[in-house]
């Protein structure tokens, strides 16, 4: 059956990206992505590629299904940003009109999507996607069309694209430190917890060969479907193993099964402490379940102390309710619009290949700290965090790299690195 499935999402995939296909390039057609063939221009001119007093952009979150717990805040923190950049006038004078479309937490909804996004409704920019699968079933689309997605999640790495900009972590910003801070608190066994696609497994490919570098002994690793939240068995297992850590790749909703069950196992942050890359101030609490003491792996905690991080917690909560905290990915999507912002406003146009011209060394002052886009591989430097969580479901920082990480999403300066090894 998932062969069968798989089958059934290439196949829809190849047929979007042929349809996308149909919008060229900057330099060659008369109706490229984001723009109307009436403002057609070659990429790099002084035109914009986009008429009129507006520019679209696509809002492309899933605010339905097993990721929705996680990309509605996404989806808000993209909002805030068009109606504060509108506010100080927009991009290059235009005003942001933004299109919404929900994916739906699958992957071939979130191919479908972009696509429409693209070519019917002619955006200059997609904003969104979480999951690697989603990812992954819209790159060809995206590529196709020569448009652009800025995509807001940390992930696996082993990927760039002339046409996605990846503004959460890659591998050597988060899963890499994560493993020197267990490293550092003298871990010995690790157990790896995770969703059955292709974020959680490659991930724990990359720790499981840097484990043997740090002497690190894996003990078990277990995967569930993502739209499963049923960690009995597999929860009993590491009960079993009793390692000193468990790291956990687990995405979406399945954490709430993921967590309950290590809690009603009578497992916690004292016998089997948990470090996870998916749970952040959104999710904690709406595990149901106590969570101090455990930790995560980010690049930005609501705890982070700076003017542009005051600044932007009081804007989110002004705009959505006292209530509600941020998080990493909806701090690297509000990021992602600004970095767009910096781009285009730098290449003088809307046009895809300009842009991608412009966009090494565009800077913002995020609420994470400062980050720079990589115009080579279109990552950007993050600085790495680790966050212990407390009683209030916030997390105090117990770690940080000291400065920004530069990315390295293929592994090229790590020796230990064999991407032919399992």
């Amino acid at each position: 059956m998932k062969r069968t499935r798989w089958k059934y999402l290439l196949g829809v995939v190849v047929a979007l990206s042929l349809t996308a296909a149909a919008c060229g390039s900057d330099s060659t057609s008369s109706s490229s992505a984001g723009a109307d063939s009436s403002s057609k221009t070659t990429a790099g001119s002084s035109d914009t590629c986009v008429t009129g007093d507006t520019v679209k952009l696509g809002f492309l979150n899933s605010t339905s299904g097993a990721m929705a717990i996680s990309e509605q805040t996404v989806r808000d923190s993209l909002g805030l940003a068009a109606k504060e950049i509108n506010a100080d006038g927009g991009i290059l004078g235009k005003q942001i009109k933004f299109i919404e479309e929900d994916g739906q937490s699958e992957p071939t909804v979130f191919a479908e999507k972009i696509n429409k996004l693209l070519t019917e409704d002619k955006v200059a920019a997609v904003f969104g996607g979480w999951t690697s699968a989603s990812r992954k079933a819209m790159l060809p689309v995206v590529e196709g069309a020569n448009g652009l997605l800025f995509y807001p999640v940390q992930y696996e790495g082993l990927e760039a694209s002339k046409n996605i900009y990846y503004t959460g972590a890659t591998t050597n910003q988060q899963i890499i430190p994560a493993m020197d801070f267990l490293k550092s608190k003298g871990v010995k066994t690790l157990f790896l917890a995770g969703s059955d696609y292709v974020f959680p497994r490659t991930a724990n490919k990359i720790i499981k060969q840097y484990a043997k570098t740090l002497g690190i002994e894996i003990v078990g690793e277990e995967y569930v479907p993502l739209s499963s939240d049923n960690w009995t068995t597999q929860v009993a297992k590491i009960a079993a193993a009793k390692p000193d850590f468990v790291f956990n790749t687990i995405n979406g909703s399945s954490n709430v099964g993921f967590i309950k069950a290590y809690d009603e196992a009578g497992l916690g942050a004292t016998k089997s402490p948990i470090i996870s890359v998916s749970i952040a101030e959104e999710e904690a609490p709406a595990m149901g379940v106590n969570l101090t003491g455990q930790y995560a792996a980010w690049n930005y905690f609501e705890s982070v102390k700076s003017p542009a991080n005051a600044a932007f917690i009081k804007a989110f909560q002004a705009e959505y309710g006292a209530k509600r905290v941020t998080s990493d990915p909806m701090e690297a999507a509000y990021t992602s619009l600004y970095l767009y912002k910096g781009m285009v406003e730098k290449a003088k146009s809307f046009c895809v290949d300009a842009v991608n011209k412009a966009s090494g060394g565009v800077t913002f002052d995020a609420p994470e700290g400062t980050v720079t886009v990589n115009g080579t591989n279109h990552h950007i430097a993050k600085t790495g965090l680790i966050g212990q969580i407390n009683a209030s479901n916030q997390f105090d920082i117990v770690w940080d790299s000291g400065k920004p990480i530069e990315p390295d999403p293929f592994l090229k300066g790590y020796s230990w690195w064999d991407p032919s090894k399992g």
